[in-house]
C-alpha cells in the first residue's frame, strides 16, 4: 500500500513542463483546475448576493443594477484567478513572454471579440440600451432580454431569438423606442372618400382609440389630415402606447378602424382610373 502511494506521488509530482522559475505538475495543474472552478461558482454566488442583498435596495435602475453586477462579476473572476495561479505557485513574471504572444493573437485572429468585449462594456457603462428596451437594429426589431459582455439578445414579436453583436450596437444606427420614456407614438394611415363629412370621421377615428384598451388616454390619440390622394382623402389615427408586442397592437386598432368606418357606411376608396377613348381615323 505505501508503495502504490509513492507511486501516486512521483506521478502527481511529476513535472510537466516549466515557466519561467516555476514547474508545472500534474498535482499543481489540477489544482489550478479546481480552484478555477470554485471561482466561478463563488463568482454566479457572489453576484446573486450583491444583486439581492445591496443594489436591490439602492435607488438604481434595474439595468443599472444588472450592470453593476456584471462588472463587478468579471473583476471578481480576474481576482479569483489570479489568486488561483498563486496558489499553485506559478510565477506570473514568466508569463510575459506567453502574454506577449496571446497579445498579438488577440490583435490578429481575436479582434472581432476584442471589439465586442469594448462594446459590451460600453453598453453596461453608457446604457444606450437596456433590458426591457424596444430596439430596432436593421431587419431585427424586438425587446432587449439580456447584455452579455459579447453579445445582446433580443426577442422579435414572433417570438424569435435574434443574437446580435455588441459592436453593431455601437457603430450601427439603433432605434431605442423605450429609451427614457417606455410609450410610444404609433401612426396609423386611413384613406377615405371624397365628399366624405370629414368632422364625423375625425369623432369616429378619436372613438377607436378611445376604445382599445392598449391605447393611452394621456397623451389623447390625435387625427391628421395628410393631404389630397389621386382617389382618396389621407388621415392618419396617431394613438400613444406602452404595448410591446406593436405589430399586434397595429393590427387589432386597423381592424378597430375598418368595423368603425363600415358600420357608419363611410367609404374606403380603391384607386381608380377614367380611361377617355377619342374617335379618328388613322392615316397610314
Amino acid at each position: 500500500m505505501e508503495k502504490l502511494l509513492l507511486q501516486v506521488e512521483a506521478i502527481l509530482n511529476y513535472p510537466l513542463f516549466k515557466l519561467g522559475e516555476s514547474t508545472l505538475t500534474l498535482a499543481s495543474l489540477s489544482t489550478f483546475i479546481c480552484a478555477v472552478a470554485l471561482v466561478f461558482i463563488a463568482e454566479i454566488i457572489f453576484r446573486r448576493q450583491l444583486t439581492r442583498r445591496v443594489l436591490q435596495r439602492t435607488q438604481l435602475h434595474p439595468s443599472m443594477q444588472y450592470a453593476v453586477g456584471k462588472i463587478s462579476g468579471y473583476l471578481f473572476i480576474a481576482a479569483g484567478l489570479y489568486m488561483a495561479l498563486k496558489v499553485v505557485g506559478i510565477d506570473l513574471s514568466s508569463l510575459a513572454f506567453i502574454a506577449g504572444a496571446v497579445g498579438v493573437g488577440l490583435g490578429f485572429g481575436l479582434q472581432h471579440i476584442i471589439s465586442n468585449f469594448v462594446s459590451g462594456l460600453i453598453i453596461l457603462a453608457e446604457r444606450p440600451i437596456s433590458i426591457g428596451d424596444r430596439v430596432q437594429l436593421g431587419e431585427a426589431t424586438g425587446v432587449v432580454t439580456k447584455i452579455n459582455l459579447r453579445s445582446t439578445i433580443i426577442v422579435t414579436g414572433d417570438n424569435i431569438t435574434v443574437i446580435i453583436p455588441n459592436s453593431d450596437f455601437i457603430t450601427n444606427k439603433v432605434t431605442n423606442w423605450s429609451y427614457g420614456d417606455p410609450k410610444i407614438r404609433v401612426r396609423l394611415p386611413v384613406g377615405v372618400a371624397y365628399g366624405t363629412d370629414l368632422e364625423r370621421l375625425e369623432r369616429l377615428l378619436l372613438e377607436v382609440g378611445a376604445e382599445h384598451p392598449h391605447v393611452l388616454r394621456d397623451p389623447a390619440p390625435e387625427v391628421f389630415f395628410n393631404g389630397f390622394g389621386d382617389s382618396s382623402l389621407n388621415f392618419e389615427l396617431g394613438v400613444w402606447t406602452t404595448e410591446a408586442q406593436l405589430r399586434r397592437f397595429q393590427s387589432e386598432v386597423n381592424f378597430a378602424m375598418e368595423r368603425k368606418l363600415r358600420q357608419n357606411q363611410i367609404e374606403i376608396p380603391f384607386p381608380q382610373r377614367d380611361l377617355h377613348l377619342r374617335s379618328g381615323t388613322l392615316k397610314a
